[in-house]
């Protein structure tokens, strides 16, 4: 018997939900404004803000823009960058190097000594320099070992080793710093070539080289991964103790030719020489986008890290600003990179290894 009146039909059981003339509700998978800006402050924040660094001094000192500072930057910024990136793959690994300023003394007073210099008729050229180098390359190896065979913290193990860096060049320094008397190599430290400073193109170099390192080889890659899950990677078969010395040596042949860098430049091998370059490259990888925790982060993001740095350091000699406050506001800038690069992964609670 047939139904009068309008027939309505039943909805179905399953399949998508009528429409309604409320307000669409937020997708979840669309990032808010918050969101964005963290997003950007670990993404291209630390570009942007050398951008605005460079725009701000430029307009608030005259003399920012000028081709003697724009050189005196470059200058400044090598050495920084040099330490600054070999320091990178260790922390990538999410470990640290504290061992920076003990390797960097020993190196340059090997160099030095080894060169023609006022302290002893030794005279080997271009053979003291790779010597110099390869110092810091064996206290990156002892680093290396002493951790990951050992498996003692990195920062602990770094910390020796720096101080037997110090202790060492002093026992080399003798009590007077030797100067450098080979002109040859004298002059890699100082002068342009064009309007590059000669120390600028070295620190170049070792940028390119380590580019390569990172994308290229079976060491940068890995550090990737074994800082992002080291429990992983070792699953997979790799040999992960092999790759973590290596990094190590990579951020001592780093310190190492930053203190052989300094020495030219300087023209005297001294204990001192790397003083302060340790907290301020560790600052440069971090507010580069280098997460302290491992697995995030990379050589081309610590380049730019070193260079607000330098700019800011610049900038603020240049306004006449307190020493003083200008160790402070260093300070406040690696607090703000942490927070900044490590918000995404507050969750994942890990020590430094």
């Amino acid at each position: 018997m047939s139904q009068s009146g309008p027939q309505v039909a039943d909805a179905p059981a399953t399949g998508t939900p009528s429409r309604t003339s409320g307000p669409t509700p937020p997708d979840p998978t669309t990032p808010g404004t918050l969101a964005r800006v963290r997003g950007l402050i670990g993404g291209g924040g630390p570009a942007v803000a050398l951008v605005v660094l460079i725009a701000f001094f430029s307009i608030a000192t005259p003399n920012f823009f000028s081709v003697s500072n724009a050189s005196s930057l470059l200058s400044q910024l090598s050495i920084l960058l040099v330490i600054s990136i070999g320091l990178t793959f260790v922390i990538l690994l999410g470990s640290l190097d504290l061992s920076v300023e003990g390797v960097m003394a020993s190196s340059s007073l090997v160099f030095v000594l080894l060169a023609s210099n006022d302290r002893n008729d030794l005279s080997l050229g271009f053979i003291a320099l790779i010597a110099g180098v390869l110092t810091g390359s064996l206290f990156g190896l002892l680093n290396g070992v002493l951790h990951v065979y050992l498996r003692v913290p990195s920062f602990m193990v770094t910390l020796g080793t720096g101080a037997i860096g110090v202790g060492l060049a002093t026992v080399l320094f003798g009590g007077r710093a030797p100067r450098l008397m080979d002109d040859g190599l004298r002059g890699l430290g100082f002068g342009n070539f064009g309007i590059f400073p000669k120390l600028a193109l070295i620190a170049i170099l070792v940028l390119v080289v380590a580019l390569l390192v990172q994308k290229f080889t079976r060491v940068g890659r890995y550090g990737y991964a074994i800082g992002g899950d080291e429990p992983v990677v070792r699953l997979s078969g790799v040999n992960v103790e092999r790759y973590k010395v290596l990094s190590f040596v990579l951020a001592g042949t780093g310190s190492g030719i930053a203190g052989v860098m300094a020495a030219m430049q300087l023209g005297v091998g001294d204990v001192s020489i790397g003083a302060g370059f340790q907290f301020t490259a560790i600052t440069a990888v971090v507010l580069g986008g280098t997460a302290l925790v491992g697995g995030i982060g990379g050589v081309g993001k610590t380049l730019v890290g070193a260079a607000i740095i330098t700019v800011l350091a610049n900038g603020l000699i240049l306004l006449g600003v307190n020493p003083y406050i200008q160790i402070s506001v260093q300070g406040l800038v690696i607090v703000v990179a942490v927070v900044a690069t490590g918000w995404s992964l507050r969750k994942r609670v890990r020590a430094i290894k």
